[in-house]
C-alpha cells in the first residue's frame, strides 16, 4: 500500500520522535514499571494525544492510517508507549467522538486532545472478560445522578487517567441491551484506583483496577442512550483491534531491526553470523511476516477511513499481526543467542510486550470466532 505524502511525513516525524524521545526511556520505564508523564506531555506537544479527535475540538484529526503509523512507530522502540497512546486515543477518546453529545464533546475532547486529560476505557471485570456481556457493575439513576457500584480491571492508563469511559448495567432484565456507557472523571465521589498490576510485559504501561463505590456520575455523562453501551463498546473494540495490530507490527519491526544489526556485528567462525543460511532464513521469515501484517493493518485502517465494514478485517489484522509478532520476537532472541536472553538487548522486552497483543482487546481465540462468523455469513 502506497502512503500519501502526508502519511509519509507523519511516519518520518513519528519515527524521529520515537528514536529521540522514547527509545532512551524505554528500558527504564520497563524496569521501574512506571510510565513517564513527562513523555506523555511531550507526545501531547506533537499532537499524538489528539490523533482521533477532530480539529474543531483541538485534535489533529488524522486518518486511521496515520494513527496506525504513529502507534507502529512508537511500538517499534517501546510497546508500553505504543499501548499508552493507543488506549488514550482509540479507547478513551474515540467513544466520545463517536457517541458524545455536543456538550460532552466540548467538555472533554479539548482536554483529551491537549493531553491535559489522559483517557482510559473500562470494560473488563473480574467475571466479565471475553464474555463482556457478563458486566456486573450496576448504575442506578437517582434524580439527576447515576450511582455506580462495581469494579473494572486491567484498565490501561487507569493509574493516571482523569477521564474514563466505562460500562454499567442500567436495566438487568434486558441482557446486553441493558448495558449503558458513561463518561467518568477520576474526581467523582466514589471513584478510586485500586491495585496496579505487575505484568510480564508492557510493564511501563499503567494497568489498574478501578473501583466504584456509590460513585456519583451526573446524568448528563451518560454516553449515548441507555442500553446502547454494549453496542458502542463493541464498535470501539473494532477500532481498538487495529491499534493492537499496529502495536504488534511495531514490536516485530523493532525486533527485526535489532536482529539485523546484531547479525551484521556478531562474528562467529570467522565471519558475521548474517552470512549463515540459518540466520538468513530467520530474517527472511521475519521480513515476510512483517510485510504481510503491515498490509493487513493498513487495509483495515483504510476501510475504517472509508466508512466501510471493517469488523472482520480488524480482527484479522489483530490476529495475524499479534501471532506474527510472537514468532518474530522469539526468533529475534534466538538470533541474539545468549545475549538475547539478557536485558542488555531490547529483544527480550519486545518478546514480553508482544504477548499482550494476543490477549488484549480480544484474545486470538475470540478473533477467530469473529472472523469465522463473518466469513460464514458471507
Amino acid at each position: 500500500m502506497t502512503l500519501t505524502e502526508e502519511q509519509r511525513m507523519i511516519q518520518d516525524m513519528a519515527r524521529r520522535f520515537a528514536e529521540s524521545e522514547v527509545q532512551p526511556l524505554a528500558k527504564e520505564m520497563d524496569e521501574r514499571q512506571e510510565f513517564s508523564m513527562d513523555l506523555f506531555r511531550k507526545m501531547a506537544g506533537v499532537g499524538f494525544t489528539g490523533l482521533v479527535i477532530p480539529a474543531e475540538y483541538g485534535g489533529t484529526g488524522t486518518d486511521t492510517v496515520c494513527y496506525s503509523i504513529v502507534v507502529e512507530e512508537l511500538s517499534r522502540v517501546c510497546g508500553s508507549t505504543g499501548l499508552t497512546i493507543a488506549a488514550h486515543n482509540s479507547l478513551g477518546s474515540a467513544p466520545i467522538v463517536v457517541a458524545g453529545t455536543e456538550e460532552q464533546k466540548r467538555a472533554y475532547l479539548p482536554g483529551l486532545a491537549s493531553g491535559e486529560t489522559a483517557g482510559c476505557f473500562g470494560l473488563t471485570e473480574p467475571n466479565a472478560g471475553s464474555d463482556a456481556s457478563g458486566t456486573e457493575t450496576v448504575a442506578v439513576l437517582k434524580g439527576d445522578t447515576y450511582i455506580l457500584n462495581g469494579t473494572k480491571i486491567y484498565v490501561t492508563n487507569g493509574g493516571f487517567a482523569r477521564c474514563m469511559v466505562a460500562t454499567a448495567v442500567t436495566d438487568p432484565g434486558k441482557g446486553v441491551h441493558g448495558i449503558s456507557a458513561f463518561i467518568i472523571e477520576n474526581t467523582f465521589a466514589g471513584f478510586s484506583v485500586g491495585s496496579l498490576e505487575k505484568k510480564l510485559g508492557v510493564r511501563g504501561s499503567s494497568t489498574a483496577e478501578i473501583v466504584f463505590e456509590d460513585c456519583e456520575v451526573p446524568r448528563k455523562n451518560l454516553l449515548g442512550r441507555e442500553g446502547d453501551g454494549f453496542k458502542l463498546f463493541m464498535k470501539t473494540l473494532d477500532g481498538g483491534r487495529i491499534s493492537i495490530g499496529a502495536m504488534a507490527l511495531g514490536l516485530a519491526q523493532g525486533a527485526m531491526d535489532a536482529s539485523v544489526r546484531f547479525a551484521k556485528e556478531r562474528h562467529q567462525f570467522g565471519k558475521p553470523i548474517a552470512e549463515f543460511q540459518a540466520i538468513q532464513e530467520k530474517i527472511a521469515n521475519m521480513a515476510t511476516g512483517i510485510h504481510a501484517a503491515r498490509l493487513m493493518v493498513y487495509d483495515a485502517s483504510r476501510l475504517k477511513d472509508a466508512n466501510e465494514p471493517f469488523t472482520k478485517e480488524s480482527a484479522m489484522c489483530k490476529l495475524f499481526a499479534s501471532e506474527m509478532a510472537m514468532g518474530v520476537t522469539r526468533d529475534a532472541i534466538q538470533v541474539h543467542g545468549g545475549y538475547g536472553y539478557t536485558t542488555d538487548y531490547p529483544v527480550e522486552r519486545f518478546y514480553r510486550d508482544a504477548k499482550l497483543c494476543e490477549i488484549g482487546e480480544g484474545t486470538s481465540e475470540i478473533q477467530r470466532l469473529v472472523i469465522a462468523r463473518h466469513s460464514l455469513k458471507e
